[in-house]
C-alpha cells in the first residue's frame, strides 16, 4: 500500500509508491464480475459467443499481436490529446487528473492509474463475450455520462460543447482507438517473416468493417459507421472541424490556465523518488515513443496535431529508425512486463484465450484450404 513520507520544514507529506501499488490488483481494472472470454458462453443456438470480433478475424489479428498490445496506449493517447478536440476538452473538464490538479493532489500514480485504466478497461470489450463487452460498454456509458461540457475550444466557440456518451463522441472516442491501433500494427509489427508492412486493401477494408460492431456497441449513429477505409476518410472529412490543430482547446474555461501544464506542474511539485515506478513504464509507453509513433499516422492527422513540416518529416523519419527498438519491445520479456502494468490480470487471461482461439481458427482454416480440391479453394478464397 502507497505509504507517506514526512514532510519537512512544514512542507505537506508526499505519498510513497510501493511496487504493490503500481502492479494493482484485479480492482483498479474490474468493474463487475471477473470477465468471461470470448467463445466462453454460448449462444442462444449453441454456437460459442465469441463477442464483437472473434477469432480469424482481422481485427483479433491486430490486435492481439504484441507490438499492437505495445504501442497502443501512445497511438490512442496522441490522437485522443492532440488529435480530437472534444476528447481533450473532457479530459480537461471532467477527468479525475484534471481536477486532482486544480486542488493540488495529484502524483504520478494518478497519472499512471489513469493510463492503465484505459487498455485494461476496454480489453473485456475486445476480447470477451458479448454479455461482458455490453456489461463494460454500459458501465463506460454511465461514466462518460458526466463527461459534458459547452466549451471545446474557448478561442472557437462555434465549435460548440461537448458530450462523451452521446453518439458522435462516443463515436469517435472508438474510432480514435481502433484506426490507431491499425496503423502502429501495421508500422511496427514484425510478421510473417517479414519487416512491418501494411495490410492488404482488402483487409485493412474488412478491419474497418468488423470495427462497426465496436461502434455500435458504443452507441455510434447508424449513418455514420464505415465500411471501408475510403468512408473512414470521408467521416474525417466530415469532422474536421473537431481535429484543427489547436493550443487554446488546452485553456481551462473558468481559468484560462493550461490545463495538461498544470498536471505537469502538480506531479512535479508532489514527486517523491519512489514515484520513479510509475514514471518509468509510464514515459515508456508515452512521451518517449510519442515522436515515432506519431510518424505512424496519417498525414492529415499529423496536420491536425499541429506539427511544423520540420517535425512531421522528422515524425516519419523517427518511425522508421524506431524499428530495432520497436523490435525488442513486442519481444516476450518487454511485452509480459507492460501487460503486466498497463493491462491488468484480467486482460491477460483475457488475451491469452483469446490467442489460442484465434491461432487454432488460422491453423483450421490453412489445413481447409490444404486439403479443399481446386473449386473449393476459390470458393474460400472468395
Amino acid at each position: 500500500m502507497s505509504t507517506v513520507a514526512a514532510g519537512r520544514g512544514g512542507k505537506p507529506a508526499k505519498v510513497k509508491i510501493t511496487r504493490e501499488d503500481l502492479l494493482g490488483t484485479e480492482r483498479r481494472w474490474r468493474r463487475f464480475g471477473e470477465p468471461t472470454p470470448a467463445g466462453g458462453s454460448l449462444n442462444d443456438d449453441g454456437t460459442p459467443d465469441y463477442g464483437l470480433f472473434g477469432p480469424g478475424s482481422v481485427a483479433w489479428e491486430v490486435l492481439l499481436h504484441p507490438a499492437t498490445i505495445v504501442f497502443l496506449n501512445a497511438a490512442q493517447s496522441v490522437v485522443q490529446v492532440k488529435g480530437y478536440n472534444p476528447v481533450n476538452a473532457g479530459l480537461r473538464d471532467r477527468d479525475p487528473m484534471s481536477r486532482k490538479a486544480r486542488e493540488g493532489t495529484l502524483t504520478m500514480m494518478d497519472v499512471f492509474d489513469r493510463l492503465s485504466r484505459n487498455s485494461g478497461m476496454h480489453a473485456p470489450m475486445w476480447l470477451g463475450d458479448s454479455k461482458t463487452a455490453k456489461l463494460m460498454a454500459k458501465h463506460l456509458h454511465n461514466i462518460h455520462k458526466k463527461v459534458v461540457g459547452d466549451v471545446i475550444d474557448v478561442a472557437r466557440p462555434e465549435l460548440g460543447g461537448y458530450d462523451a456518451s452521446e453518439p458522435r463522441d462516443a463515436m469517435w472516442a472508438a474510432l480514435t482507438e481502433m484506426h490507431p491501433m491499425l496503423r502502429v500494427y501495421e508500422a511496427f509489427a514484425f510478421r510473417d517473416g517479414k519487416l512491418p508492412h501494411r495490410l492488404s486493401p482488402e483487409q485493412r477494408d474488412q478491419f474497418i468493417a468488423e470495427t462497426g460492431a465496436y461502434l455500435r456497441l458504443v452507441g455510434a449513429p447508424e449513418e455514420d459507421i464505415p465500411e471501408t477505409m475510403a468512408e473512414l476518410g470521408a467521416l474525417y472529412e466530415k469532422y474536421a472541424d473537431l481535429f484543427e490543430p489547436s493550443k487554446t482547446v488546452y485553456n481551462m474555461p473558468d481559468t484560462g490556465e493550461d490545463w495538461f501544464k498544470l498536471v505537469m506542474k502538480t506531479v512535479v511539485k508532489n514527486f517523491h523518488i519512489s514515484h520513479l515506478r510509475a514514471a518509468i513504464p509510464y514515459a515508456l509507453q508515452t512521451s518517449l515513443i510519442e515522436l515515432p509513433v506519431m510518424g505512424t499516422l496519417p498525414a492529415k492527422m499529423r496536420k491536425s496535431m499541429g506539427l511544423s513540416p520540420r517535425m512531421d518529416k522528422a515524425a516519419v523519419l523517427a518511425a522508421k529508425l524506431f524499428l530495432p527498438v520497436a523490435w525488442l519491445m513486442q519481444q516476450g520479456p518487454y511485452e509480459r512486463y507492460m501487460l503486466r502494468r498497463m493491462w491488468g490480470p484480467d486482460s491477460i487471461r483475457l488475451l491469452e484465450s483469446a490467442r489460442r482461439l484465434h491461432e487454432q481458427t488460422l491453423a483450421e482454416r490453412a489445413m481447409g484450404r490444404l486439403f479443399a480440391g481446386p473449386a473449393e479453394q476459390v470458393t474460400s478464397a472468395a
